[in-house]
């Protein structure tokens, strides 16, 4: 069992968000939708790493970003422990392009939770939109999710 630290932002602009599609082969989340982020490199902070992946992954400059909270992944893919920081980011330079990653796709905030996402994002991406952070665990087990306990924190 190893431990995987990540990132995952939502790139925000007026009333809709940047979304990620997986190509639909070949990759473990073919098809699904998800937000822009990817693991630490050695040495670096989780805002480090927020502004290269969504540099790499969309040719975005974040300007400013709000930390949201921080998801446990225990044994996510049968292997790894993850633990991925959340963010949204509020202002950014650039159009996004889209790459290798996927496709990049402009959606309505609020259609956002009617896209393929993975079972668990429904869950904490209504919390994006409230007050304070939060600490949460996603159990999945065989790529199906599972439960989830959450503590909110209020500003």
């Amino acid at each position: 069992m190893g431990l995987k630290l990540g990132t995952l932002a939502y790139v925000r602009r007026g009333g809709e968000t940047l979304m990620l599609r997986r190509p639909a082969e070949g990759h473990p989340q073919a098809g699904k939708y998800n937000g822009l982020g990817g693991k630490l490199e050695p040495g670096e902070s989780p805002e480090e790493c927020l502004r290269r992946e969504v540099l790499e992954e969309a040719g975005l400059v974040v300007l400013d970003a709000e930390y949201k909270g921080l998801i446990t992944f225990p044994d996510f893919d049968g292997q790894d422990d993850w633990y991925v920081w959340v963010y949204v980011v509020t202002r950014f330079a650039g159009e996004p392009r889209s790459g290798p990653e996927g496709e990049l796709v402009w959606v309505e905030t609020e259609r956002v939770k009617d896209l393929p996402l993975w079972e668990g994002d429904r869950h904490f991406l209504p919390w994006l939109d409230e007050p304070g952070t939060f600490s949460a665990v996603f159990r999945y087990e065989g790529g199906r999710f599972v439960s989830y306990e959450v503590v909110r924190y209020r500003c």
